[in-house]
């Protein structure tokens, strides 16, 4: 109960707390309890379900409710007078500050917390209105502000009023469904920045609580209200609750809050609550705060396997993970997720594959452990089409790549180059699987019609496989083509079910030909005569190898005319034959080709940007911090050769850098975790300074003879990485 939490863990608020034997009398001369107890919070299974399935759309609409949360509104019940506005407020504090005497400030928080018809009293904007839409929550934003940013500066008998209050307002007796008022309440209540103080928790959590136990529609007037927050407030609610699970988990002071078992829901409910705010963010475009804003690095410290079993286990039944929340895990922890489980898929795999081969009696061979792709640098395409099709019962094993002639052993170097290659073969304009739009600097499918697709097939699997391998790819797709990709992120079972299908729109649109999207966004706004001025139908034409072909956007077309009252139609229309309908077969393949690989439950944590980071890196190069985090071997970083080093690398134009980057690396991309990842080492050779630099790239590692001079460095250094392609042994 709240009254033992209090006085056990609340040594700021004790003297109060303490002496209080009865609520005040409450709205409607309700007889209230003569003891402070919050509802019991021992048994999680007394609140309903407060786990967001992650299969669902985060953008909740009041159209697709149930009809039984579509409650006849219940009366709000009226609103007790209050003409205090914030000019009188303002006025208040400072002759409070100027003369001492908090009295008139005093008794302005103590009454406004201490219910929620008081804080509607002084909050709503006008208290004879109802404010029954999701557009308008009738709260008077400015005053709020005001309030709470006044508060923390007040005496401290000022803020345990407050406090006092709050408490009151969530014992009030709570029977049938919530008004809007109370809804408001919440919103108000969730503000308050004294919710930062960890000796403020055990409340804290309590109004998480109930807030996460309304129902479905109540939080669908909740998201639509904090969406109108300010980006700097909404980013403070945000961060408390982030802080809130952190302190939780990891608290600086255990004594400070009750024991885990006996509050077992408070990360629960705060995950809901945030929950609301994701979705929120994710309804305005451009959204209110990054998607990463909402990362907690905390979890990259707990047992994330454990969590993605229990998710998997138990899916969004009553048992919590934080899986059941992705967009709070971070990228770098949902790698790791990844990386775990495709581990253990390719642990299951070569095991299954060793039982095999011993249960017909036959000698086990190291080779059948692992994905083993031969190819020759004058077919590589061809080859590697061959190769992947017809073992495409390993394509989850751990992948090694050989090239003929070559005597290199692929300890990851040689998948990289391999990678690296095919990529630039296969996204060649001139190889017509592709189309490079120069103004958006992006590939995208080519819609011409033929046989096979088994080539676009291909370019999924290699993205699957780099993934899988946990290699960066040199990609330049659109973000809509990660969100095609994940619709849907698992296979279905349906053969026949549509993939690679989603909501597409101008904006999309921009991302790929901004030219012809600003083209179609002048006719959606031109003033004149649609119909007359343009003359165009609901027809559309693309040229496929030098034929124009005609295609209707819908039955009949070309009979139909764009008009001003049909021209969003078209357009919609248009966009989506464009991004879904003329290119379906091709991306069906590329589709299936990905997910032959990278099929994992894993798939349904990530957004479509954290795909694009996963499968491409972050193509910014921090050279600085590659610095700052590499290792060296023979060498100290205070030597003469290494300052060398880093000068001209410093001074080396971003081309250059992704050249060394590439030469030591194998590929020109930063991984999830930034430079630092790269574990880069340096090392100090002992053949002649005529020689030029050598890398191992499995290692990452460059090996740099102690040059004379900065001029000799410079020099051979842009030989060896612009001169690098091939592998030998030494």
């Amino acid at each position: 109960g709240l009254e033992r939490g209090a006085k056990n863990q609340f040594s700021t608020f004790s003297n109060f707390i303490t002496t209080i034997n009865q609520k005040k009398e409450g709205i409607g001369n309700r007889n209230s309890p003569t003891q402070l107890v919050i509802p019991n919070i021992k048994n999680v299974r007394d609140l309903p379900p407060i786990c967001l399935d992650v299969r669902q759309k985060q953008r909740i609409s009041i159209d697709t409710l149930p009809q039984e949360l579509k409650a006849p509104i219940p009366p709000e019940p009226s609103l007790p007078i209050r003409s205090k506005t914030v000019k009188d407020f303002q006025d208040d504090v400072e002759k409070a500050k100027s003369s001492g005497d908090w009295k008139a400030v005093h008794d302005f928080y103590s009454t406004t917390f201490d219910s929620f018809l008081e804080i509607n009293a002084a909050f709503k904007k006008d208290t004879n209105a109802s404010f029954n839409t999701i557009e308008d929550s009738g709260i008077n934003a400015k005053f709020v502000n005001v309030v709470y940013d006044a508060l923390l500066n007040t005496p401290q008998d000022v803020q345990k009023s407050v406090l006092k209050g709050i408490i009151n307002g969530l014992l009030q007796e709570w029977t049938g469904p919530r008004t809007k008022d109370d809804l408001r309440a919440y919103c108000i209540l969730l503000q308050n920045p004294q919710f930062s103080n960890t000796s403020t928790y055990v409340i804290y959590a309590h109004l998480l609580r109930q807030i996460a136990a309304l129902t479905e529609a109540d939080h669908h007037f909740l998201v639509h209200w904090s969406k109108k927050i300010s980006q700097r407030r909404f980013k403070q609610l945000v961060d408390r609750l982030l802080q809130f699970i952190s302190l939780r988990l990891f608290p600086a002071k255990p004594e400070e809050f009750p024991p885990m078992v006996k509050c077992t829901w408070w990360i629960p409910s705060a995950a809901k609550v945030l929950a609301l705010f994701n979705a929120a963010n994710s309804l305005i475009s451009p959204p209110i705060i990054s998607y990463t804003d909402f990362y907690n690095s905390t979890l990259d410290h707990i047992d994330l396997m454990e969590e993605y079993h229990n998710w998997q286990c138990y899916g969004n039944s009553h048992r919590f993970s934080f899986c059941q929340y992705p967009f709070i895990i971070s990228i770098a922890a949902k790698k790791v997720i990844i990386q775990r489980d495709s581990e253990q898929q390719m642990i299951s795999i070569a095991r299954q594959s060793l039982v095999d081969k011993v249960s017909r009696r036959q000698k086990p061979d190291m080779n059948m452990l692992f994905l083993n792709v031969k190819v020759r640098r004058t077919h590589l395409v061809s080859d590697s089409l061959d190769e992947l099709a017809r073992k495409r019962a390993d394509l989850k094993k751990k992948l090694k790549v050989t090239f003929v002639g070559e005597a290199g052993l692929d300890m990851g170097g040689l998948t990289k180059e391999w990678f690296l290659l095919l990529i630039r073969q296969i996204f060649h304009p001139d190889y017509g699987m592709f189309t490079y739009h120069k103004d958006s600097h992006c590939h995208w499918f080519s819609s011409f019609k033929c046989d096979n697709y088994s080539e676009f097939r291909l370019v999924g699997a290699l993205m699957g496989l780099a993934v899988y391998n946990s290699i960066t790819l040199d990609i330049r797709f659109p973000p809509c083509c990660y969100k095609k990709l994940l619709n849907p992120p698992i296979v279905p079972c349906d053969h026949n079910a549509l993939v690679g299908i989603c909501d597409v729109a101008l904006d999309d649109l921009f991302q790929i030909m901004p030219e012809l999207a600003h083209g179609l966004s002048e006719l959606l706004s031109y003033e004149g005569n649609v119909e007359e001025d343009f003359y165009s139908t609901f027809q559309v034409f693309q040229e496929e190898f030098g034929v124009i072909k005609s295609y209707n956007l819908k039955p009949n077309g070309d009979k139909i005319p764009v008009t001003n009252q049909n021209r969003k139609e078209y357009v919609q229309l248009y966009v989506d034959f464009l991004l879904n309908k003329s290119i379906y077969k091709q991306f069906a393949a590329f589709y299936y080709g990905f997910h032959s690989v990278c099929a994992s439950y894993a798939l349904l944590l990530l957004r479509p940007e954290e795909v694009e980071i996963l499968v491409c890196g972050s193509p910014e190069l921090d050279m600085s911090a590659l610095q700052r985090s590499t290792q060296y071997e023979g060498y100290q970083k205070t030597d003469l050769t290494i300052r060398y080093f880093w000068d001209v690398v410093l001074g080396f134009s971003l081309d250059l850098q992704k050249k060394l980057l590439h030469f030591a690396t194998g590929s020109d991309r930063v991984p999830v975790g930034g430079m630092a990842d790269l574990n880069f080492k340096i090392s100090k050779s002992e053949t002649s300074t005529n020689w030029l630099p050598v890398a191992h790239t499995c290692f990452n590692q460059l090996c740099l003879p102690p040059y004379k001079n900065k001029k000799e460095l410079k020099q051979k250094l842009i030989i060896g990485i612009s001169n690098a392609e091939g592998f030998g042994l030494e």
